[in-house]
């Protein structure tokens, strides 16, 4: 199934497909104009999607904050779970992070998300601290996780 998936920086063309991907993974998905912005707009992101048969079934993306980077979304599409997708995705961005010279990624991920905190755990982040009631939709924590660059 992934013999033919290639991951591409992301750009305004791979908005429509990552509006679907948003809606099937998140209870508030962005908005297209908050997606428009961090794909066009946004100097300090950077977004790659995964592409497969022609369109986009999942991304991920950060932005540079100084020398560190805040790892701001990894969505793959529920019929493509499963199948290393998250992790091409957080390889391609791990490597862009070195590139950029950052020295430490963070993120936040619901406590709930045991696959997400899984994938991130395999790349060498920990848990850092907690955001209490971080989620608007149900007011469940975020933990927050670090992974230090070499």
């Amino acid at each position: 199934m992934l013999n033919d998936m290639s991951i591409v920086r992301a750009g305004r063309e791979h908005i429509e497909d990552i509006m679907k991907v948003e809606k099937l993974c998140f209870k508030i998905p962005w908005s297209q104009q908050s997606i428009t912005d961090e794909f066009v707009n946004n100097e300090a992101a950077v977004y790659y999607c995964a592409v497969i048969g022609g369109r986009a079934v999942g991304y991920g993306g950060m932005w540079q904050v100084l020398d560190e980077g805040h790892i701001t979304n990894i969505a793959v599409h529920p019929e493509f779970r499963q199948s290393g997708l998250g992790s091409a995705l957080m390889e391609v961005l791990l490597e862009e992070a070195k590139s950029r010279g950052l020295t430490a990624l963070t993120l936040e991920v619901r406590r709930s998300n045991l696959s997400a905190q899984a994938l991130y755990r395999k790349y060498g982040f920990s848990d850092g601290g907690m955001r209490k009631r971080y989620y608007a939709d149900n007011n469940e924590d975020a933990i927050i996780m670090w992974k230090r660059l070499e």
